[in-house]
């Protein structure tokens, strides 16, 4: 199994100081089940290719194993393991290149935090789950992806295509976040483990998933299936994803109104004063909006969407469905799904509204929910609110640049949330007015910022 990585960067040599690796020199390091060669294919200053060889040793795995008790009685004898990128190959990636992966360079350290353009080949990863599990799990995190399916045999083509695949993936990020989708994702895709799975695994993609893999629209079933789908394994990983760190103002509890009530209170309120009847909560996490908006009569019909099904599952508690009457049951529907693409089921609403939503996004991928929002589920109405990044100097416990969640990819003064919500209501045919959401100050602003959208055939009456 090989894995190459290929850099453009100028100077594209700069790839071996990272990777800590001579490129005049092969270089080894033992693994349990074989050995990984690092050699270089390519060093130029215009481009740079760093190979990842494995060579594993079917007959010291068998022996190392032992019988594993499967209903295929010599699985242990023909199986794949020692041909395709597993779990072996992350084990390779983080012994090989653990230097790299921890975000540690001696003699260009500065080149850590670089982005560069980067071009992938894993040759051959078996994926289960085919070419659209590939895009879930890795166009969220901006790769363009090639992957070129192997059939079953091509003697017998009318057996049809493998599970396996050679895949070509392009991004511009730094190497220490691509090396760890790559540590993370090649086992997801093979949804196996050559070795026990237990705590100690939990650790590792927390470490590894940390700056990514909380807004990632497939963090459940990525989580699942590193964890080798063991449900309470994965319970735990997946509450600390979704652990909420937002950092408020610090005030006596008395006198204070929880800012996240604030927010949806003044949603609500904006709702109200509109006739729109079907309303879709974008982003609706465990449900706290939608508790407030089912007892008002006005709104007929109410979907809950998120990209975690165990925050769904959490709504369902809280909600108590199990306890709706049939009357309630048809007003509301929980749905998952990701902002990032178009969805059917989003269509013919009165308003959606995303409340701290947008800032989870990587800003690349902005421009993706805006158009399943703006363009194809076209709501009368859309009220985002997102933090006020100008308010955060209020805030003592608060260094300078750092944002209020972990999660948040970014944090915009009122200026720049006006730009971009200008920017979108021009380009999809909504007007725009913005609002504070909480007390004013007259330099900083409110805590948070608020956008209502019109759509402006709603406006000329076209609606």
């Amino acid at each position: 199994m090989l894995l190459t990585i290929t850099t453009t960067h100028n100077p594209a040599s700069d790839l071996s100081y990272l990777l800590h690796k001579h490129p005049a020199k092969v270089q080894h390091a033992e693994l349990s089940g074989g050995i990984a060669h690092v050699f270089y294919t390519e060093v130029s200053e215009e481009r740079c290719t760093a190979a990842l060889l494995l060579d594993i040793d079917p007959v010291g795995l068998v022996r190392k194993n032992g019988s594993s008790g499967n209903d295929f009685a010599l699985e242990q004898y023909v199986n794949d393991r020692p041909y395709v990128a597993s779990s072996f190959m992350s084990a390779a990636i983080s012994k090989a290149y653990s230097s790299a992966m921890n975000g540690k360079c001696k003699d260009k350290p500065e080149l850590v935090h670089v982005a560069m353009p980067f071009e992938v080949t894993i040759a051959v990863l078996p994926v289960r789950g085919g070419e659209k599990l590939l895009q879930e799990l890795f166009e969220p995190l901006g790769y363009t992806i090639e992957a070129e399916r192997h059939p079953l045999d091509t003697t017998f083509p009318s057996w049809g295509d493998s599970r396996y695949f050679t895949v070509k993936l392009r991004n511009t990020l730094t190497l220490q976040q691509l090396l760890s989708h790559l540590y993370i994702l090649i086992p997801v895709c093979d949804n196996d483990k050559h070795y026990w799975v237990g705590n100690q695994e939990v650790e590792k993609l927390l470490e590894k998933g940390k700056d990514w893999l909380p807004s990632h629209p497939a963090s459940e079933v990525i989580t699942y299936r590193y964890l080798k789908n063991q449900k309470a394994l994965a319970n735990r990983a997946l509450e600390f994803l979704l652990k909420d760190e937002v950092i408020e103002p610090e005030e006596a509890p008395e006198q204070k109104i929880r800012v996240h009530d604030m927010r949806l209170q003044s949603v609500k309120e904006e709702l109200l004063q509109t006739d729109a009847k079907r309303i879709a909560d974008l982003g609706c996490g465990e449900g706290k909006l939608l508790k407030i908006l089912l007892p008002v009569k006005q709104f007929e019909f109410i979907l809950g969407m998120d990209v975690s099904y165990r925050s769904l599952e959490i709504v369902k508690s809280k909600l108590k469905f199990d306890r709706m009457s049939p009357a309630q049951l048809e007003r509301i529907q929980l749905i998952q799904g990701a902002l990032t693409y178009r969805d059917k089921r989003l269509e013919g609403f009165d308003a959606a509204v995303l409340v701290e939503v947008i800032e989870h996004l990587d800003p690349p991928r902005l421009a993706a929910l805006e158009k399943v929002v703006f363009e194809y589920a076209k709501p009368k109405i859309v009220i985002i609110t997102t933090p006020n990044a100008e308010y955060n100097i209020k805030f003592p416990n608060m260094e300078a640049g750092q944002m209020r969640h972990s999660d948040h990819r970014f944090e915009w003064t009122r200026s720049e949330f006006a730009a971009w919500g200008n920017q979108v209501a021009e380009q999809y045919a909504y007007s725009v007015t913005y609002k504070p959401v909480g007390e004013e100050d007259p330099e900083t602003g409110a805590l948070t910022q608020m956008a209502i959208f019109t759509s402006n055939a709603t406006i000329n009456g076209k609606k």
